[in-house]
């Protein structure tokens, strides 16, 4: 691609990275699924290729594409979202160190820091991100990160990235923004201010489900240099095959998340107006406390719908009588997904300051046919009201 001019996303998730083959002309880059690389003489590596834990063509093309699409200069792609979120860790802290979370953070998250991370000695408190004064208040002479979710997962809270951003520089802090459930074709949280960018690629980015990954993406060189070192040595880097994948799975990104975007918004005026339905958690609706700031950060407001029902029984039985929406953690893939937080992807916060309502009901809204899936709803919500 031509680095002198700018183009536009869908552009970058399909060409950034992926010129052709020079051997082959091939469109698509292939899979070097290699281990090992014939150097010409001692120390002579042929495009800096030696031994694919430290670099792998395949993966290479991703960590570009990656970089691009979220408007930076270093990507790096792991096994898996907590992979990355490990190597981060360890690459910026040290025991005796200190971070604020999310009041709502993922479950993997929290037992990461909670069950990994704080027996290393990092200290961690959750605050509610939505709240600029709350986190100022939560920060601590030792405290080296403000890490952020927004949208948060399960609960859809929003963050005011720009705003945290001048906190954790305040602070002399980095700030780290969890990118998974909006995607960078919605959220750009480094040209707002953000020094670190997670995802698990998994969700949105690869999106077939078909895939598991991580990646981290930083404005800083000099940053990507000590993510890129600690990448290498910790070694739980993304495969060639896996990168291939995800690769595949960012062409169609664009396109994808505008579906998932219209079906949440369809199911969304569904939950709104359905008598079983106590609550609608959604950044899209004017009465979330947070939709201005996702309206000003964001560029729609994304496939992820929570709700409540007002009783975890009620909640149990919506969960399993969906037919086109699959029971089934994870998120962000092509096909509609239900879930029950408190039993499924957050029961590892069961009992924590951070665990979810029990009546909670997650959606992870696919790409399916809209009417299809509100006639699926309809009829899992009129049995949940059955008593």
């Amino acid at each position: 691609m031509d680095k002198d001019v700018h183009h536009g996303f869908d552009t970058l998730a399909i060409h950034a990275g992926q010129e052709p083959d020079p051997a082959t002309g091939a469109v698509v880059p292939p899979i070097y699924q290699v281990s090992t690389y014939k150097q010409d003489g001692i120390g002579g590596l042929r495009g800096g290729y030696e031994y694919s834990r430290s670099a792998n063509p395949t993966r290479t093309a991703l960590e570009v594409c990656l970089a691009e699409i979220e408007g930076g200069v270093r990507g790096l792609a792991f096994a898996s979202g907590l992979a990355a979120e490990d190597t981060l860790l360890r690459a910026l802290c040290r025991p005796g160190d200190h971070v604020i979370i999310p009041g709502d953070a993922y479950g993997g998250t929290y037992r990461l820091f909670a069950k990994v991370a704080e027996p290393w000695g990092l200290a961690f408190d959750p605050a509610p991100l939505g709240d600029v004064a709350a986190v100022r208040a939560a920060v601590r002479p030792e405290t080296k990160i403000i890490w952020v979710e927004t949208p948060t997962n399960p609960l859809l809270g929003v963050a005011d990235i720009a705003a945290l951003a001048g906190v954790a520089r305040d602070a002399g802090a980095l700030l780290v923004v969890d990118n998974t459930f909006a995607s960078p074709y919605l959220q750009r949280p480094l040209a707002l201010g953000a020094d670190v960018v997670v995802h698990s690629t998994t969700k949105y980015i690869g999106g077939h489900s078909d895939v598991v990954g991580g990646a981290l993406i930083t404005s800083s060189a000099e940053l990507g240099e000590r993510l890129a070192f600690h990448q290498n040595s910790m070694g739980a880097v993304a495969g060639p095959f896996d990168a291939w994948l995800t690769l595949r799975g960012i062409k169609t990104l664009g396109v994808r998340m505008d579906r998932h975007c219209s079906n949440a918004a369809a199911v969304v005026k569904l939950l709104t107006r359905h008598e079983a339905v106590r609550e609608v958690l959604y950044p899209g609706l004017p009465a979330h406390p947070g939709h201005e700031t996702a309206a000003k950060q964001m560029k729609g407001f994304g496939g992820m719908v929570s709700f409540r029902m007002g009783s975890e029984e009620a909640a149990v039985r919506v969960c399993e009588s969906t037919k086109l929406f699959t029971l089934g953690e994870s998120l962000g893939g092509v096909e509609s997904l239900i879930e029950h937080p408190g039993r499924m992807t957050h029961a590892s916060a069961a009992g924590s300051p951070l665990e979810v309502p029990a009546d909670l009901v997650r959606l992870s809204v696919g790409i399916e046919d809209a009417d299809d899936l509100l006639r699926d709803l309809e009829r899992a919500l009129g049995a949940a009201a059955i008593v």
